[in-house]
């Protein structure tokens, strides 16, 4: 199973930092990850300039790693603050 979507890349890290700023997206399209993605799901996606400049983000998938994939299956979405407050308090 191919667990990028950019080839000949590296798009695997080294582990997720909690420094990092994440924002969120559903996944509108799991076409060819369907394994990794599932439909209408919240995932957290990493900032990656990398990923970024080729059309791709990188995501926190099924098997808790970050990956990169097609941005064009994802649509970033913005909590509002209670919601962000609430969930803050739940982890």
């Amino acid at each position: 199973m191919r667990r990028t979507a950019l080839a000949g890349k590296n798009s695997r890290s080294s582990g997720s930092s909690p420094s990092r700023k994440v924002s969120l997206a559903v996944c509108v399209s799991n076409g060819g990850y369907r394994a990794s993605l599932e439909l209408r799901k919240i995932y957290a996606l990493i900032p990656d300039p990398d990923a970024k400049d080729v059309g791709a983000v990188r995501v926190i998938d099924e098997s808790g790693e970050d990956y990169v994939y097609p941005r064009r299956l994802f649509a970033e979405i913005q909590l509002s603050p209670k919601l962000t407050k609430t969930l803050a308090a739940l982890a």
